[in-house]
């Protein structure tokens, strides 16, 4: 499980919620809202003593321990990985040693193969986010947090991750996504942050009621007939 308490910043105010053990949840918010802070918080980047993983608080955890615990992929690789090739990339997504057939397997999965042995700095966007992807998946982290992993992702390629998402590949997961539909079609539970408040934390069903839509984004989206419809 996952439990964040009273923890309270410059950027977020009186933050307190938590997740049952594969519990999943999406992450919601306009920009600015807080939300890619609200995952480093969570995860530790942003170190604290508000968060408990497991009943352990965060902040006295070992570095390995936190790593088999919560995993923090962000919107896009660092300077640093651009030069090294997407294989050696993966291999250094594993907590403890290298499973070569997992990364094998993986590889295919994502249908990788064609960059196993380029430079990162090659790839598209989509290419990129789709490596960040694989290596959550090798690390296979009790919880992974995906910050915009969907920002770059055409609609085949979204709807790759998607089933992903909703397979077992990956344990409990938190997601951080401008996309409705997306979230829509998940059917996660839903955090909705604005000016680094929590104005919303339940059910799906919930929070796509059309009260709701119109309450959190203005009247700009409603729900018809079981899809959400862009009001211009």
């Amino acid at each position: 499980m996952l439990e964040i308490k009273d923890y309270n910043s410059s950027i977020l105010h009186e933050i307190s919620f938590s997740l049952k053990e594969n519990e999943n949840l999406i992450i919601l918010g306009q920009n600015g809202a807080g939300k890619s802070t609200l995952a480093k918080v969570l995860s530790n980047l942003i170190e604290n003593d508000k968060v408990k993983l497991f009943d352990n608080n965060i902040s006295i955890l070992s570095d390995s321990k936190r790593a088999s615990f919560i995993n923090y992929i962000p919107p896009k690789l660092t300077i640093f990985d651009e030069y090294i090739t997407l294989r050696e990339f993966l291999e250094l997504s594993f907590i403890s040693s290298v499973d070569n057939k997992k990364l094998d397997e993986i590889i295919k999965l994502l249908n990788l193969k064609k960059l196993e042995h380029k430079y990162c700095k090659s790839f598209s966007s989509g290419e990129k986010q789709l490596l960040l992807l694989a290596s959550a998946i090798l690390h296979n982290a009790k919880i992974t947090i995906f910050d915009e992993l969907t920002a770059n992702l055409d609609i085949s390629r979204l709807k790759e991750v998607f089933d992903i998402f909703n397979s077992n590949l990956l344990q409990q997961k938190i997601i951080i996504t401008h996309n409705l539909d997306l979230a829509y079609a998940l059917k996660f539970k839903i955090l909705f942050l604005n000016d680094g408040i929590i104005e919303f934390f339940g059910n799906h069903e919930e929070f796509f009621e059309n009260k709701n839509l119109s309450k959190f984004y203005n009247d700009s989206i409603q729900k018809i007939n079981n899809h959400l419809v862009v009001n211009l």
